[in-house]
């Protein structure tokens, strides 16, 4: 398997830095891992974040031609079930509020994708996990204050989260940000700046092309942010 990773990874696109075009599209590389191949599945858990964001700002009405690389359309669009593991248990009372049933279903999903980083011993997988639950409660912590809201009624899968985690200065950036679009750009780029220091470059491993995949998609949706801002100058 070292050796077929190898030669795969050595024949694949090189990537720019974030802002420059993305090679390769996301379900693109999945076909290219071979999708019931072990690195497929776990490039695959990555890109499900990138789907999970696009059913939320399809139904939301912000997206009109979604483009899953995981999902089916018909569950981005909500017009069949997303698959079980990220149907949340029936807990409490029934939660009315859309806001707080996204929340359920990316506290599902991190814990499925942290379940299945500890059974195929994948650490990359596992740490960029814990950093994304840690950034997503980051961002929904200061929203909710900036809102006058109670934080913790938008946290997700607390237990999860990094511990040494620290978005101080991203947050600041975050905040002072001039438009909603600028603000997302700041949380890609400190997500790529995290790839960068959790790169395995020329290892040669799984860590590395887990990276690649993450990177991909980082360049994907700076793309879709690039599209939707031309789009808003357009109508002005």
């Amino acid at each position: 398997m070292a050796r077929n990773l190898y030669y795969l990874l050595a024949s694949l696109p090189s990537l720019g830095e974030i802002g420059t075009s993305p090679p390769m599209g996301l379900a693109e590389l999945l076909d290219w891992l071979e999708p019931s191949s072990r690195y497929a599945r776990l490039a695959g858990l990555v890109f499900l974040s990138d789907d999970l964001l696009q059913r939320e700002a399809f139904l939301a009405g912000q997206l009109q031609e979604p483009a899953p690389a995981v999902l089916e359309v018909g569950q981005i669009r909500n017009e069949s079930p997303l698959p079980d593991f990220l149907i949340p248990p029936e807990e409490g009372e029934e939660i009315a509020r859309r806001a707080l049933q996204t929340d359920q279903v990316w506290a599902a999903y991190f814990r499925y994708v942290i379940h299945i980083s500890q059974i195929e011993k994948a650490p990359f997988l596992n740490r960029w996990a814990r950093m994304e639950v840690s950034l997503r409660n980051a961002l929904a912590q200061e929203r909710a204050k900036r809102l006058g809201l109670e934080p913790t009624d938008y946290l997700v899968a607390q237990e999860l989260a990094d511990p040494e985690a620290d978005f101080t200065e991203m947050l600041r950036e975050w905040a002072s940000a001039p438009t909603p679009l600028a603000g997302w750009r700041v949380v890609l780029r400190q997500r790529w700046n995290w790839c960068r220091a959790n790169e395995a470059w020329f290892s040669f491993t799984e860590d590395e092309l887990l990276v690649y995949a993450v990177r991909l998609l980082l360049l994907h949706q700076w793309r879709r942010s690039s599209e939707e801002e031309a789009a808003l100058a357009a109508k002005t």
